[in-house]
C-alpha cells in the first residue's frame, strides 16, 4: 500500500480541527449557520497554516447534506470527501494561478461562473491558491464579476503575499472579506505532533518536538512533513539526535564553544571552529541563522533572567546564563546587529564562497572591543565624572573633602553657566599614578582642580555684605600667563564674548604665535569678527585680563593659515567629530590622557 504523507493524512475536516486560525474559523462557521456568507474571500498569511484548508472546509459545510445547526459539515459524506482531498467535484473547482495567470484563463473562469451549481440547494465555489500571481489583465477581467457576482457563486482568492494584489489590482481588495492567517505558535505545532505521534502509536521527548517546531517557523503542514521524514530516516523513533541529523542543525555545544573563543579574543581559533563545521557536513546558512538566534538567547538572558525562557533545558539553561554574565547589555546587541546585516542585505545564500563571509563575520564579533562607559573610562583614570547638578550644588557637595594638587596651586575657574555643560578643570603639572598601578604614570596626567579654590571662604575681617555672600562671585582670571585657563575663563564667564559666540569659541584652541595668540575659527565667525572691530578688541582685551599680559590677537579660518582657502571653514562629519570630542575634552580634561593612551576616537 503507498504511504500518506502525514500533512495530507491529518489535514483538518471541520472548522473546530483548524489550529490557532480560531478568529477565520468561527467567523466562517458562524456565517455558514446563520446564511451571511459573503461572495468573495480573500485569505492571507504564510505558507502552510491552513489557508487551503479553511477554504476547502467553508466548501464542504455549504454543500454537505448533513451539516450540523453550528455550521459544521460531517466529513464524512461522499460531497466531503470529494473536496476534501481535493478530487473532481462539479461544484468546487481549485485553481492554481501560479499556471493560470492569464487573462485567458480569468475570462474562462468568468464564463463558467455564470453557469448554475449541480443542484438547487449547493453552491459553486471557486478556490483560487497564489493569487498575487494573477496579472494586473486577469484581475480587470475578474472585476466586475467579484462586484456582482451570479447568485449562489463564491471565490476564494489564497495568497501568501497580499501586498502584490494591494499593488496591481487595488480595487479587488474592497470587494473582498478579507482574513489574515497568524503563523501558528510554536507550542500549538507541539500539541498538535504529539496528537498525531499518539494516533500514529509513535512518541518523541519534548526537546526533539520542540526542535522541530521551531524549524517549521509558524507552518503546520511544515512541521508534519518534517516529521514524516524523520519518522522515515530513524525507523520511527523520534529523538533530538535524528531531528538534527535531518534538518542539518548545529549542536548548542558548539555555539557554547564559539561564544568562549569571542569572548576570550582568540582570534586564530576562528578558522579551525569553521573547518570543523565543514569537515562534519554542517551547512554554514543553517549555522548562520543557529548563531543569530544564540544571540538572541543569550541577550534575553542578560536583559530578563532565565525565567525569560522557560523552555530551555535545564543543562543548556545554566551554560548560556555563565556564558550571557562575560558580555553586557551592548555588546550583545552590537554583535546581534552585526551579524544580522548579513542577512539583510542577503549576501550569504547569494555567495559562491558563504565560507568566508562566515569566518569575516566571526573574526569581526571576535575583535569587537568591549563596551566601556565614559564615566567608568574617567574613574579609572583617577578622575570623577562632573555630575549635571547646578554650580551650587557641586561646590558644596564637592567643597567637604577637597582633593589635594601636586605642583602650582590652581586657579580658580568659573561655575558653568546654564545650557554650557559642566565646567572644565584647570590641567596640572604634576604626575599621577597609572589606573591600577603604584608607579608614577611615564607622563603627566592632567589633574582637575581642588574644589574648595572654588568656594574659598572670605578673608579674615569682611563682612558678609563685603564677601557677596548668598550669591555666587563671579570667578577672577587666572592671570598666571596659561594660555588655555585664560582662554577658558573667557569663553565660560563670557567676559568679552560677543553675543551668540560662546558655542564656536568653546571648542577653539588658541597657541601662541611670535608674541601674539591666534585662533583658529570657523570663517562666518572669522568675517563677523573682522566686520565688528569693537567686539573683536573686546575679545582680545579679555584674553589679555585672563593672561595678565598683554597680548595681540589673531583670527585665522579653522584648517587655514591666515588667508582661508577655498574649501576652508567646509564642516564635515569628520570636523564635527573633532570639535565634539576637543569640546569634550575641554570639559574634562583627564579625557585628553585616556584618548591619547587608549587611540579612542568619536564614534557619535
Amino acid at each position: 500500500m503507498s504511504h500518506q504523507a502525514l500533512a495530507r493524512k491529518y489535514r483538518p475536516r471541520s472548522f473546530a480541527e483548524v489550529s490557532t486560525q480560531e478568529h477565520v474559523s468561527e467567523t466562517l462557521r458562524r456565517a455558514v449557520a446563520g446564511d451571511r456568507v459573503g461572495h468573495a474571500y480573500l485569505f492571507c498569511g504564510p505558507r502552510g497554516v491552513g489557508k487551503t484548508t479553511l477554504a476547502r472546509v467553508l466548501a464542504m459545510a455549504l454543500n454537505c447534506p448533513n451539516r450540523t445547526e453550528s455550521g459544521e459539515p460531517c466529513g464524512t459524506c461522499d460531497s466531503c470527501e470529494r473536496i476534501w482531498s481535493g478530487q473532481t467535484a462539479l461544484d468546487v473547482v481549485e485553481i492554481d494561478a501560479a499556471s493560470n495567470r492569464g487573462v485567458d484563463a480569468a475570462r474562462d473562469l468568468r464564463e463558467r461562473a455564470y453557469y448554475a451549481p449541480s443542484e438547487e440547494d449547493r453552491f459553486k465555489i471557486y478556490i483560487v491558491d497564489e493569487a498575487h500571481m494573477l496579472t494586473r489583465e486577469a484581475w480587470n477581467a475578474l472585476l466586475k464579476i467579484l462586484e456582482e457576482p451570479p447568485a449562489r457563486v463564491i471565490f476564494i482568492f489564497a495568497t501568501t503575499e497580499p501586498q502584490k494584489i494591494q499593488q496591481s489590482a487595488a480595487p479587488i481588495l474592497s470587494r473582498c472579506q478579507r482574513f489574515d492567517f497568524r503563523r501558528i505558535a510554536v507550542s500549538g505545532i507541539v500539541a498538535q505532533l504529539q496528537s498525531v505521534l499518539e494516533r500514529e502509536g509513535q512518541s518523541a521527548s519534548d526537546e526533539a518536538l520542540r526542535l522541530l517546531a521551531r524549524k517549521a517557523d509558524g507552518g503546520m503542514r511544515d512541521a508534519l512533513s518534517i516529521l514524516d521524514q524523520v519518522l522515515a530516516m530513524g525507523g520511527g523513533e523520534l529523538d533530538t539526535e535524528s531531528v538534527r541529523r535531518v534538518l542539518g542543525l548545529v549542536e548548542e555545544e558548539r555555539y557554547l564553544a564559539l561564544l568562549d573563543i569571542v569572548h576570550e579574543g582568540r582570534h586564530g581559533d576562528v578558522f579551525g571552529f569553521v573547518e570543523e563545521l565543514l569537515d562534519e557536513g554542517y551547512d554554514l546558512v543553517e549555522f548562520y541563522h543557529g548563531l543569530v538566534d544564540v544571540f538572541r538567547v543569550v541577550l534575553r538572558i542578560r536583559l530578563s533572567g532565565l525565567e525569560a525562557l522557560p523552555d530551555l533545558p535545564p543543562h543548556l539553561a545554566e551554560a548560556f546564563e555563565e556564558r550571557a554574565r562575560g558580555f553586557s547589555p551592548g555588546d550583545l546587541v552590537r554583535m546581534l546587529a552585526l551579524a544580522s546585516e548579513l542577512e539583510s542585505s542577503g549576501s550569504l545564500r547569494r555567495s559562491g564562497q558563504p565560507r568566508l563571509l562566515v569566518e569575516m563575520l566571526l573574526l569581526r564579533l571576535s575583535y569587537l572591543d568591549r563596551t566601556v562607559d565614559l564615566e567608568e573610562l574617567i574613574r579609572g583614570l583617577g578622575g570623577a565624572p562632573v555630575a549635571a547638578d547646578p554650580p551650587e550644588r557641586r561646590v558644596a557637595s564637592t567643597s567637604a573633602t577637597p582633593r589635594p594638587n601636586v605642583g602650582r596651586a590652581a586657579a580658580p575657574v568659573a561655575p558653568a553657566s546654564a545650557g554650557d555643560g559642566p565646567a572644565p578643570a584647570s590641567e596640572s603639572s604634576a604626575p599621577r599614578p597609572a589606573p591600577g598601578s603604584g608607579s608614577p604614570a611615564a607622563r603627566p596626567a592632567p589633574q582637575r582642580e581642588a574644589p574648595a579654590a572654588r568656594s574659598a571662604p572670605p578673608a579674615a575681617g569682611s563682612t558678609a555684605s563685603d564677601s557677596g555672600a548668598g550669591k555666587p562671585q563671579p570667578p577672577r582670571p587666572p592671570g598666571n600667563g596659561d594660555l588655555r585657563a585664560a582662554w577658558r575663563w573667557v569663553v565660560e564667564t563670557g567676559t568679552g564674548v560677543p553675543p551668540g559666540m560662546g558655542g564656536f569659541l568653546r571648542p577653539a584652541q588658541p597657541e601662541e604665535v611670535d608674541g601674539g595668540v591666534r585662533v583658529a575659527l570657523p570663517e562666518p565667525v572669522v568675517e563677523r569678527l573682522q566686520q565688528q572691530p569693537g567686539e573683536r578688541h573686546a575679545l582680545g582685551q579679555a584674553l589679555a585680563r585672563g593672561l595678565g599680559r598683554p597680548v595681540e590677537l589673531e583670527l585665522v579660518v579653522d584648517g587655514a593659515g591666515p588667508v582661508a582657502d577655498e574649501g576652508a571653514g567646509r564642516v564635515t562629519r569628520d570636523t564635527v567629530r573633532e570639535t565634539r570630542l576637543r569640546e569634550l575634552i575641554n570639559q574634562e580634561p583627564v579625557l585628553a590622557h585616556a584618548v591619547e593612551e587608549l587611540d579612542l576616537e568619536l564614534l557619535d
